[in-house]
């Protein structure tokens, strides 16, 4: 229910395979565009020093990926997006239990994806190209990539990039076309309904995740 495979595969093969630049079609992109570009090749380059090269404690790992997850996605906007009109239903004491359950469980599903991954010899200029970069709105751009995989079709994965002054944030990633933050805001929606409308059933579903993925 939660955490949807396709945003699994995406958010694993930036943060665990990144790191190289497919030269870009698109000459005249502005300089948002291009920083955005940069943002994600780099983001994935310092994942794999920090993940991936060394075997690490459980604990190192949730403590490293937390990091990165906070400095390259802003979570507290993705986190109240997808709760949408029930973010204001919620109290205070609800809203700050689901935004502590939200990164909790985002940090510890992909800290057992990257585990699997450590010590190992991965080769990542074949893992993900970036194909291009353009601007979107006054403050975001959108970063289309390819990830390729050996046993299996290449995926088209649009990452949606927000500037806030010097600072670039991850909001939005699109696999094969597909928002991620907006099917995470259906299923959320759906667990509420079937809950009677109330927030707490959400963040019972969230618990009981966070607890099995611990």
């Amino acid at each position: 229910m939660m955490l949807t495979r396709r945003l699994f595969i995406a958010c694993a093969t930036l943060l665990a395979f990144a790191g190289w630049v497919a030269p870009t079609t698109m000459a005249h992109a502005d300089a948002r565009s291009e920083a955005a570009a940069t943002f994600i090749r780099d983001l994935g380059a310092r994942s794999i020093d920090v993940l991936i090269k060394e075997e690490l404690p459980r604990s190192e790992v949730n403590r490293r990926f937390r990091l990165l997850l906070n400095e390259g996605f802003d979570v507290p906007y993705i986190a109240r997006f997808v709760l949408a009109r029930n973010w204001q239903a919620a109290n205070p004491a609800q809203q700050k239990e689901y935004m502590e359950l939200f990164e909790k469980l985002i940090v510890q599903v992909y800290a057992d994806r990257f585990a699997q991954y450590a010590g190992k010899n991965i080769d990542i200029n074949k893992s993900l190209k970036i194909l291009g970069h353009r601007p979107e709105g006054d403050s975001d751009a959108i970063v289309s990539t390819q990830i390729i995989r050996p046993d299996a079709p290449p995926v088209a994965v649009d990452w949606r990039v927000r500037q806030r002054g010097s600072n670039f944030k991850i909001i939005d990633i699109a696999v094969e076309g597909v928002s991620m933050s907006v099917t995470q805001r259906s299923e959320f929606a759906s667990v509420i309904q079937r809950g009677g409308g109330q927030m707490e059933a959400l963040l019972q579903a969230l618990r009981q995740r966070v607890a099995s993925a611990g």
